[in-house]
C-alpha cells in the first residue's frame, strides 16, 4: 500500500453539469447545447470562486468564470465514448464500461399494453398515465385521481425509465417498492428492458400542493461486467456510495451506501466522511442539479445550486487530508435552456484537486469518462477490468 499516491479519492458527480461541445451532439439532437454556459448567461454570470480557482474557466467560455493561469486543480474535458446520454451510461463509463447498445426507451409510445396489463395483474392496481411527462406535471394531472381510486401513476421520459408515482398517504412505501421490484422483473424481457425502474413517492392532498419526498429508490439493471468498484472491493478497499450511486450500480462493488435527501445533504455527508478514516473511494452523486433544476428547465435555480455547491466545496477542500484527492465531474449534460426536458449530449468537466498537487494544469480534451476509474485503479494498484487510461502521472504530489 505504500506506493499509493493517495489514500482516499473523493469522486463527486455534479449530475448533468455538462460543458457543451460533444462532436456527435447533432446525432442526439443536441448541437449547441451547453449546460454551464447557458446557465451562466441566464444568471448574468456565476459566482463560483472555488471552482474558478480550480480551473473551471479554462474548460469553456462561461460568463463570470474567468480562465486563470495559476489554477489550483488539474483539469480536463472528457468526451463520452458510450452510446447514450443517461445516468447509468455516464456512471458506468466512468468506472470502465463502454455501453455500445443504448438502453431501450418508450418516450414516444409509452409502455406496451401487454406489459401494463401484467403489471396491473401482479400488483392488484390499475395504471393511469403511461406516457413521457415531467414528474411534477403528471402529479398535478393524476394526483387527485390517485387519492380517489388508488391507481398507480406511471410514466416515462426521454431516459430509459419506468417511473411509478405513489402518494405516501394512499399507497404505503413498502407496497410501492414491491411494485417496483415486480416491474423490474417484468422489464428484464429484451423487448422491454429499460435501464431503471424508479419509485417516485410524494405527498399532498390537491393539485398544486403535491410534492415529491426523499424516499425515491432506483431499481437499475446490474452492470454487464466488472467495474473498478468491483476490483477495489475485492482488494479490501472502502467503496462508499453516497446518494444514488449504490442504486446505479445495484450495490455491485459498494461496501457502504449512504442515503441523501439533497445536494446540500450529500455534500455535508461527504465533508463528514472526509473527517473519517476510510481507505479507498468515496463516490458521490449530487442529483438535484439534474432532477430538480435540469429536467424542470430552471436555469436560475440550477445556477443557484452550482453556487451553493461551490461554497460547500470550500469546506470539503479544507477537510481533506494531504494524501486525499478530489475529482469533480458530471455524467452527461442537461441544459435547462434547451428544447424539451431531456438530458443533453455534452463533454463533461474533470477537476482534480489535492492539497499537495504539483504543477496543476489543463490537460485539454481527453477520450472517455473512463479515465476517472482507470486513475483510481492505478492509484490503488488494482486491476482496471474495462476501458480507460490512467492520469496518475499527471497528479504528482509534493
Amino acid at each position: 500500500m505504500s506506493n499509493e499516491l493517495y489514500k482516499r479519492i473523493f469522486v463527486i458527480v455534479c449530475d448533468s453539469m455538462g460543458i457543451g461541445n460533444a462532436e456527435d451532439a447533432a446525432k442526439f439532437g443536441d448541437e449547441g447545447a451547453n449546460t454551464i454556459k447557458h446557465i451562466a448567461e441566464a444568471k448574468n454570470g456565476l459566482d463560483v470562486e472555488n471552482l474558478e480557482g480550480l480551473g473551471l474557466g479554462n474548460l469553456g467560455d462561461f460568463k463570470g468564470i474567468h480562465p486563470i493561469k495559476a489554477q489550483l486543480g488539474t483539469t480536463a474535458a472528457l468526451r463520452e465514448v458510450s452510446n447514450g446520454k443517461d445516468t447509468m451510461t455516464g456512471h458506468w463509463e466512468m468506472m470502465g464500461l463502454k455501453v455500445e447498445k443504448p438502453f431501450k426507451t418508450f418516450t414516444d409510445t409509452g409502455f406496451p399494453e401487454e406489459f401494463i396489463h401484467l403489471f396491473e395483474e401482479k400488483t392488484g392496481r390499475k395504471c393511469v398515465g403511461n406516457y413521457a411527462e415531467s414528474g411534477t406535471v403528471i402529479l398535478d394531472k393524476y394526483g387527485e385521481h390517485q387519492i380517489a381510486t388508488g391507481d398507480w401513476i406511471v410514466y416515462t421520459s426521454a431516459d430509459s425509465v419506468f417511473q411509478i408515482a405513489a402518494n405516501e398517504d394512499v399507497i404505503p412505501l413498502e407496497e410501492l417498492y414491491k411494485a417496483c421490484e415486480i416491474a423490474r422483473e417484468l422489464l428484464m424481457r429484451d423487448e422491454w428492458k429499460v435501464g431503471r425502474v424508479i419509485a417516485r413517492p410524494y405527498v399532498g392532498t390537491h393539485k398544486g400542493a403535491f410534492k415529491r419526498t426523499a424516499n425515491r429508490h432506483d431499481y437499475a439493471l446490474e452492470p454487464f461486467g466488472d467495474t473498478v468498484l468491483d476490483t477495489l472491493k475485492a482488494g479490501s478497499f472502502d467503496v462508499v456510495g453516497v446518494g444514488k450511486i449504490p442504486d446505479i450500480f445495484v450495490n455491485k462493488g459498494i461496501t457502504k451506501g449512504i442515503h441523501t435527501v439533497s445536494n446540500e445533504d450529500g455534500m455535508n455527508k461527504t465533508i463528514e466522511l472526509a473527517k473519517g478514516s476510510q481507505h479507498g473511494l468515496v463516490f458521490v452523486n449530487l442529483v438535484d442539479f439534474d432532477a430538480v433544476y435540469g429536467h424542470r428547465r430552471n436555469a436560475i435555480g440550477y445556477g443557484d445550486a452550482i453556487e451553493a455547491f461551490d461554497r460547500q466545496l470550500q469546506d470539503l477542500m479544507a477537510a481533506i487530508n494531504e494524501d486525499d484527492l478530489i475529482m469533480i465531474t458530471a455524467d452527461h449534460g442537461n441544459d435547462p435552456t434547451w428544447k424539451g426536458t431531456d438530458h443533453t449530449r455534452e463533454h463533461v468537466p474533470l477537476i482534480m484537486y489535492s492539497k499537495t498537487l504539483k504543477r496543476p494544469k489543463n490537460l485539454g480534451l481527453l477520450e472517455s469518462y473512463a479515465v476517472i476509474g482507470a486513475t483510481i485503479a492505478d492509484n490503488f494498484n488494482v486491476e482496471n477490468p474495462g476501458i480507460g487510461y490512467s492520469l496518475l502521472k499527471e497528479l504528482e504530489r509534493d
